[in-house]
């Protein structure tokens, strides 16, 4: 019997194979679940002079059916499948930030409170857990008028839930929601939207302040106009020692799909071709000055940048510091 001595091309070439060899025929992504005690809801990071603490409000499951509704539904499940995110159903996380900067304390946008899904609402407690004193809020800017960023303002007596700050809202995003006779000539599924949008925006004890684009909220903090996901959808700038970071709201919604497709639009965007408009310059922007972005519903904390990728994007999550 002759002895078999493999040659060093013959190790490597088997070297090859051997995970198909070893390996069952069809692997399932591996299943990351939540632990049994949860983690925790905010993260803190500085951004020059400014201190940043993202806050979760919990999550939204929703159908991906809703996603990239002018694509082929082929192609947008085949691109969730390849990005392990479930083809069925969406998961976005709902990351507020609160801007410390100079004697200032702003709140971008108040969470769906009790009044949404059971799987948000948390915006309070997190603000709790991560030692901030809701007392202490001095400006809320809301970024548009769905039910997961401005529901929660209202607390269990109708009144606003952070009574002493100034409240600033979009003036095209109040002139719309405030329409006359708008709850009737919308949609049937609209409808709740839309009471629900006037309920919060009229609730005792919050007098608002309606910006436009490149208005200033306090020194080193303004918004900017992002229309399309909602008619005056705004996005907030914070500028500290020649840094820049966009909260972009839902200019912004999926950390995958818009960067990589930027011209697919979602169904829950009110004008898709507008949205779209509006990403491809965003993305641009952040691309070319270098600005870090923070999309809600990013995977927690979603704080990142944005990277020129042929025509297209990539979203590179920042790396944090303990």
């Amino acid at each position: 019997m002759s002895l078999f001595k493999p040659s060093r091309r013959d190790l490597l070439t088997m070297a090859a194979a051997m995970p198909a060899l070893t390996l069952p025929a069809q692997i399932k992504a591996a299943n990351l679940a939540a632990p049994a005690g949860g983690n925790p809801g905010h993260f803190s990071f500085t951004l020059g002079e400014a201190k940043m603490t993202v806050v979760s409000d919990g999550h939204l499951e929703t159908p991906a059916g809703g996603l990239g509704v002018n694509a082929d539904p082929e192609d947008v499940q085949a691109f969730l499948r390849r990005h392990f995110l479930s083809d069925t159903t969406n998961f976005g996380h709902t990351n507020h930030v609160l801007i410390e900067l100079g004697a200032a304390k702003v709140l971008v946008d108040v969470g769906s409170g009790n009044r949404f899904l059971e799987t948000a609402g948390r915006l309070m407690e997190n603000l709790e857990a991560a030692g901030i004193d809701p007392s202490e809020v001095t400006h809320v800017v809301v970024t548009h008028a769905h039910p997961d960023h401005i529901w929660g303002i209202r607390d269990d007596f109708d009144e606003a839930i952070f009574p002493d700050a100034q409240y600033f809202i979009g003036a095209a995003e109040h002139a719309f929601w405030m329409q006359d006779g708008l709850a009737s000539s919308v949609p049937a599924e609209m409808q709740q939207f839309v009471v629900g949008a006037q309920n919060s925006i009229t609730v005792d004890g919050a007098e608002w302040v309606l910006v436009r684009d490149g208005q200033e909220i306090t020194p080193g903090i303004r918004v900017i106009d992002t229309p399309g996901h909602t008619p005056g959808h705004m996005a907030v700038v914070v500028e500290s020692e020649g840094q820049q970071m966009i909260a972009v709201g839902d200019a912004l919604n999926h950390a995958y799909m818009n960067f990589a497709h930027p011209d697919w639009f979602n169904g829950f965007d009110m004008d898709g071709m507008q949205t779209v408009d509006t990403r491809k310059r965003l993305l641009d922007m952040a691309a070319t000055d270098q600005m870090a972005v923070l999309g809600y519903h990013f995977p927690f904390p979603g704080v990142g940048h944005v990277m020129k990728s042929g025509d297209a994007y990539r979203f590179v999550p920042a790396t944090w510091r303990w």
